[in-house]
């Protein structure tokens, strides 16, 4: 396992890039259509791996959750219950600590949400590059708003100052209490 220094501790990285890969090779292959979101995502965009990640958060269409669902149980993957579990928002975990957080949504014709987690049209318009392969990820904008609106740590700090910096986005009042 590859280890990062974060925040002056050394970590193991959980969900390694390679498996990260992998995974977006399988939907790729699979005609499944995904938006990297979290922590990778962060790293999708500045084009390295800053940090380590506990697992894989993945936007996608609900129409192709079954299809992704069955492809990662073929490999190994059983559901991981959550308290916030439900069917457009949910875990799925192998027994070599990899984990997949599947958050689905649903829009019409109009690009209105019908469905799932609130992913605005505008924020699936991301691309970024984890090991050198492609992936589509959330926009640097939205994924700093995304970084919000809840208890904030020291990963989210680190994150939201990296994009911010990176792509001229101003930092959250927010996020002041870590300057």
């Amino acid at each position: 396992m590859e280890a990062y220094e974060s925040f002056g501790q050394k970590s193991h990285v959980i969900m390694s890039g390679e498996a990260v890969v992998e995974l977006m090779r399988l939907c790729e292959q699979n005609g499944i259509e995904v938006f990297v979101d979290g922590g990778w995502g962060v790293d999708a965009l500045l084009g390295r791996q800053t940090r380590p990640h506990a697992d894989l958060d993945i936007a996608l269409q609900h129409k192709d959750v079954p299809k992704l669902r069955a492809l990662l149980e073929a490999r190994g993957y059983k559901d991981v219950p959550r308290d916030d579990t439900r069917d457009c928002n949910f875990v799925m975990g192998d027994d070599r600590g990899h984990e997949v957080d599947f958050h689905s949504y649903t829009f019409d014709a109009h690009g209105k949400l019908v469905f799932g987690l609130e992913y605005p049209l505008a924020s699936l318009t991301g691309t970024g590059s984890i090991q050198g392969y492609s992936v589509k990820c959330i926009s640097p904008e939205w994924m700093v708003k995304f970084h919000s609106g809840y208890e904030l740590d020291e990963d989210d700090y680190h994150d939201v100052l990296a994009l911010c910096e990176q792509f001229g986005i101003a930092l959250p009042a927010e996020y002041e209490r870590f300057t």
